[in-house]
C-alpha cells in the first residue's frame, strides 16, 4: 500500500469514528477519541520523518 493509500485510509477511517461523535446519541466520548488516536497513531502512518542533509 502506498504512503497516499494509507493516508487516504486513516482519514476515512477518523472520518467514520467523527460522525459517530457528531450524532446526537448518548456515546462514550473517552472511547471515541481513544479509537481516534489508535487510527491516527498507525505504525504505518507515524514512520520515520525523512530529512535533507544540509
Amino acid at each position: 500500500m502506498t504512503d497516499q493509500q494509507l493516508a487516504l485510509e486513516a482519514i476515512s477511517d477518523a472520518q467514520l469514528i467523527l460522525e459517530e461523535f457528531l450524532r446526537p446519541h448518548p456515546r462514550d466520548h473517552a472511547r471515541i477519541l481513544e479509537e481516534l488516536v489508535e487510527v491516527l497513531e498507525r505504525p504505518a502512518l507515524i514512520g520515520t520523518p525523512t530529512t535533507k542533509a544540509a
